[in-house]
């Protein structure tokens, strides 16, 4: 295979990646997408939940990969009291439950129909620098390794980003910012097709269990827990498991497959650009810190991060300031909720189940007109007043 030339090279085929290639493309750049596995959206690791008002934004029609349209979120405190919320207030995991897979092959059609070229079983091996600016990526297709020269390169490789760390932007994370997390698919569950379900406190350290409707008896059933707080990996079947043995209605199901990995919760990083290369999703962890849920967030950097690196091929400047444009434009649209998340993430994993309790307990008994931070707390503390003491230095 010879070495190539093209305007933008998109490194990984995920949701963000796809979506910055399209719209690179749609920008008039000449686009290579280069993914290392044989298919796209293949294996899945997500929960496959997703809120939905987001995709008109970014130009996405919903289609034959949706399973349900869930009416809003059920939230279980510890001795399983019951806060519901509407679909409009229940974050970025709650709207559609889809088929992940059929969900991100048909992001990587659109990109395909906007002439944007993909390449499969193609892995990103190491970056081209010229004077430290990068220029490119060393790759190796099926076995085959060349070199890919682009002005413009965007690493979209997701959680375990490499080419970030190759392009020398720090991408540390702490061990308090990570969660470790499994998910069976299970038939014969007495699951409510109505709801996407969140189970707290100690049945997950750090974390929660989550129940995603895929049909009638039929659910993702998933933890996640925080790294820091258990002592290997493992330990998230171990809670997993405990926790479907104590509910008749999931104990009886039947594992027809299984999935885990890890997620960021951290803050977005404090760099995602230099020059000749820009990040985005969750290799610039833009995953939500209080949910982990990234779909809507990279989709939505990626239309900005593709329309970025359009305007810098045309312009012939794929420097770190010209890209400063994206920098700003997705900080401008995401930073705010990520960091306020990650802070109500750090302060949430410390509450006692006595304390999740009184919450849930707090909140069921009121009708919230608005979810807010505000709303919120004066619920709980009309009802549990000492409560609210815990929540003062976040506040």
């Amino acid at each position: 295979m010879q070495d190539r030339k093209t305007d933008v090279l998109v490194i990984g085929a995920g949701p963000a990646g796809s979506m910055t290639a399209k719209w690179a493309a749609k920008g008039g750049a000449d686009v290579l997408l280069i993914e290392k596995r044989q298919e796209i959206g293949s294996p899945v690791r997500c929960g496959e939940g997703m809120s939905k008002d987001w995709l008109p934004e970014v130009g996405i029609t919903p289609g034959r990969w949706i399973n349900l349209e869930v009416e809003g979120a059920r939230i279980f405190s510890p001795s399983e009291k019951v806060f519901e919320i509407n679909e409009k207030h229940a974050g970025n995991e709650v709207g559609y439950v889809v088929e992940r897979d059929g969900f991100d092959k048909q992001l990587a059609i659109d990109a395909a129909n906007e002439g944007v070229e993909v390449k499969l079983k193609c892995a990103a091996l190491g970056l081209l620098k010229d004077h430290g600016r990068v220029v490119g990526a060393k790759v190796k297709e099926f076995g085959e390794t060349y070199e890919v020269h682009a002005p413009v390169t965007v690493g979209a490789d997701g959680f375990e980003s490499q080419v970030g760390r190759w392009a020398g932007i720090p991408t540390n994370i702490a061990m308090r910012d990570m969660d470790t997390c499994l998910q069976y698919r299970m038939a014969n569950v007495d699951c409510d097709v109505r709801y996407c379900d969140f189970y707290l406190g100690k049945v997950a350290p750090g974390g929660y269990v989550w129940v995603f409707p895929k049909a009638e008896g039929l659910a993702n059933v998933g933890i996640g827990v925080q790294v820091s707080q258990v002592k290997s990996p493992a330990d998230a079947r171990t809670h997993l498991d405990r926790w479907i043995d104590h509910h008749p209605g999931y104990a009886k199901g039947k594992k027809i497959d299984m999935v885990g990995g890890g997620v960021s919760i951290s803050p977005p990083l404090k760099q995602t650009v230099a020059d000749g290369i820009l990040l985005v999703g969750d290799a610039a962890r833009m995953i939500d810190p209080l949910t982990g849920g990234g779909i809507a967030n990279g989709c939505i950097a990626g239309k900005i991060c593709g329309q970025v690196a359009a305007e810098a091929v045309q312009a012939g400047d794929p420097s770190k300031e010209f890209f400063q444009k994206y920098e700003k434009g997705w900080r401008a649209r995401l930073e705010e909720k990520l960091y306020r998340n990650w802070l109500a993430k750090e302060k949430l994993v410390s509450l006692s189940d006595e304390t999740f309790d009184k919450v849930i307990d707090a909140l069921a008994g009121v009708q919230l007109q608005k979810l807010s931070v505000h709303n919120i707390l004066k619920a709980v503390r009309d009802k549990y007043p000492e409560v609210t003491k815990e929540f003062e230095a976040f506040l």
